[in-house]
């Protein structure tokens, strides 16, 4: 950031961007944020100008804040959109529809960066006696395209109740379709598992959302508006992923100046408070998903 006078210069690179293509989801997660925001789709047009907006200021879009991005019902053209403008796209699933991908080209699928699959949605969305049709479906779409994109399989519930017999059932069923021999109980004591070339297991304990946390803190770091930020379905543009309802919003994108947005007095006042390890929004100082350091 370069000031003059009263003439503000920004050479902000993010390294990466948020975009909610759609906040509606066919799961019902208990920890997940319950919104008030109307449910909507971001059409493919909008999407395109998104894009255009954002471009000089990242490579990396990661489709994902709040919603199933693939119930959008154009998400093929929407994916196109993205490999057209020159984006490195990663996309975060709980995994239920990835078998509906097959009606899309390969080579499509396969221009995307990394999928993210939160298995830990499916212990509470999908009944027991299911979990086998869902792991076939699942597992079997990574398989398929192992090798050419990055998988990173989510169990994100360490230490939440009733868990334990799904995320044994988890590594099984990876054993059995990905044809790999993994032990149960040491993938599930471990942070992160490599099961192959760019394939990943990744376990973490539940984090509450901001607001959750009911002892603020103020001295805290965080990378929001400093590598990344989040623009939610409606346009609104928010500081990350996390602020899931709009409480800091900073502007809409389909609306504003972008550069204006991201380097507005709230931004930069965010932006340089988490360079001096403090938090200046009381929803910040509510996140259990900041830094230490």
């Amino acid at each position: 950031m370069i000031f003059h006078g009263r003439i503000f210069f920004c050479d902000m690179r993010f390294k990466k961007i948020y975009i909610e293509i759609t906040n509606v989801c066919n799961f019902n997660c208990s920890f997940c944020f319950p919104s008030s925001r109307p449910k909507s789709f971001m059409s493919v047009e909008d999407f395109s100008m998104v894009l255009d907006k954002i471009k000089p200021y990242t490579e990396y879009i990661y489709l994902h804040v709040l919603g199933e991005p693939l119930l959008h019902p154009r998400f093929g053209q929407v994916l196109q959109t993205a490999f057209d403008k020159g984006f490195k796209v990663n996309v975060t699933t709980n995994g239920s529809l990835l078998h509906k991908l097959s009606d899309l080209p390969d080579d499509l699928i396969r221009k995307v960066r990394q999928f993210n699959i939160s298995f830990h949605d499916a212990v509470e969305n999908v009944l027991s006696e299911q979990w086998g049709i869902y792991f076939e479906r699942a597992l079997g779409f990574v398989n398929n395209h192992a090798g050419h994109c990055l998988f990173s399989l989510r169990f994100w519930n360490e230490g939440a109740d009733g868990v334990s017999d799904f995320n044994r059932f988890c590594v099984e069923q990876i054993n059995k379709y990905l044809s790999v021999d993994l032990n149960p109980s040491e993938v599930l004591s471990k942070r992160s598992t490599t099961i192959g070339a760019g394939l990943f297991i990744h376990n973490a304990a539940r984090f509450r959302w901001p607001g959750q946390v009911e002892v603020p803190s103020v001295v805290h770091s965080c990378y929001a508006l400093r590598d990344h930020l989040a623009i939610l379905a409606d346009g609104s543009v928010v500081p990350c992923c996390l602020d899931a309802d709009a409480n800091i919003k900073l502007g809409n994108i389909f609306s504003d100046d972008f550069e204006s947005v991201f380097s507005s007095p709230r931004a930069e006042a965010i932006r340089q408070g988490f360079l001096q390890h403090k938090a200046v929004e009381s929803l910040c100082q509510h996140c259990g998903f900041i830094m230490d350091k």
